[in-house]
């Protein structure tokens, strides 16, 4: 058995040292790990980068506009400190989800390029249609991003207006509604609501 086992690691062995044309299998696999590891560092370093704050505002779009309406609301500046930046609001934290969103947003790169929303007339007039994508967005996912910070099972209802418990106590608690239905506004302007449903 040992033997055999033995002559196995040898076959084993020998196809690892057999070179390929100019380099053995064993190098190359190496090689290829080594690029592997290059590649992931590589990649999350890039992932990473781009999930900043500083990188959401590095393009005037963004910092002249909805940057700028967020810098007067609570989820910038309040009494605990806490502060929400673009990435906890727009980008969810799991891993797989964060990939999904970061692809979904490489469209984003288009509009960029091709100057969609590169001064503030172009920005308003398609705010109401930017800001119903991010609300389908994240009606889908139940508010995923919302949920980060804001832990359902966590609400003291005590501590709220009696209008917010009942509805965070009925509508969310039943899954009727997710936190955007309510929560449109909430750390940028609305746009001209006109024709919404609902509104």
């Amino acid at each position: 058995m040992i033997a055999k086992l033995l002559a196995t690691l040898k076959k084993v062995w020998a196809v690892l040292r057999k070179p390929s044309v100019h380099y053995s299998l064993g190098f190359l696999t190496l090689g290829g790990f080594i690029a592997g590891v290059i590649f992931w560092g590589g990649f999350n370093t890039a992932l990473s980068v781009s999930n900043t704050e500083a990188f959401c505002i590095s393009c005037h779009e963004m910092e002249n506009n909805v940057y700028q309406e967020l810098q007067s609301t609570i989820h910038f500046t309040n009494r605990s400190g806490v502060r929400a930046t673009c990435p906890d609001c727009h980008v969810p934290h799991n891993w797989t989800d964060k990939i999904a969103r970061k692809m979904q947003a490489s469209k984003e790169v288009w509009g960029k390029l091709f100057g969609t929303i590169n001064t503030r007339e172009k920005f308003e007039a398609k705010r109401l249609e930017l800001a119903e994508h991010e609300w389908a967005r994240l009606k889908a996912n139940d508010s995923l991003e919302c949920r980060n910070c804001h832990n359902f099972d966590y609400m003291d209802f005590t501590r709220q207006s009696q209008r917010a418990a009942n509805m965070h106590s009925t509508s969310l608690a039943s899954g009727e509604k997710t936190c955007i239905d309510c929560h449109k506004g909430i750390a940028h302007q609305l746009p001209d609501m006109k024709g919404v449903e609902g509104w």
